[in-house]
């Protein structure tokens, strides 16, 4: 609910965050109602033009793995389109060991899906795979990869 664009507008940083959603984008725009982020709505599958290649930092927190598995390649084409030349995505998401289609939502990203971050000209800069515990009974693999635009 926004939380992840106002920490770095708070430090300095101009921010855009969007959201499909209208309702999704106003919840933002009510409960930061003095926020710098620039909140707009947008479509991740028919973002605007003048985005292309025109963020340094790229944020893709558990947005993907929440994502059917027939629309990923796309959802990772966009979200690697933004990322400016020599500009950083940061991705943080659930994983898995196997290419077999997971139980969802939500639905982990599997080698090849990462894999294809660094075939659209990004470089993985660093990985931390990590366990999570969501219950006393289950941890889920999860993952933070810092990347690279060449």
């Amino acid at each position: 609910m926004g939380d992840d664009a106002e920490a770095p507008a708070k430090l300095g940083f101009e921010v855009t965050a969007f959201d499909i959603s209208p309702t999704a984008i106003s919840w933002c725009q009510q409960w930061f109602p003095d926020s710098s982020v620039n909140y707009v709505i947008a479509d991740l599958f028919a973002l605007p033009q003048q985005w292309h290649l025109a963020f340094d930092f790229v944020f893709e927190c558990r947005n993907i793995q929440a994502l059917p598995l027939n629309v990923r390649s796309g959802a990772i084409s966009s979200v690697a389109a933004l990322v400016a030349p020599c500009g950083i995505l940061l991705l943080v998401s659930r994983i898995r060991d196997t290419e077999a289609q997971p139980s969802g939502p939500p639905w982990p990203l599997s080698d090849s899906e990462l894999k294809q971050f660094e075939s659209l000209g990004l470089r993985q800069v660093e990985k931390i795979v990590y366990q999570k515990q969501e219950s006393e009974q289950f941890d889920v693999k999860q993952v933070r990869i810092e990347y690279q635009k060449s």
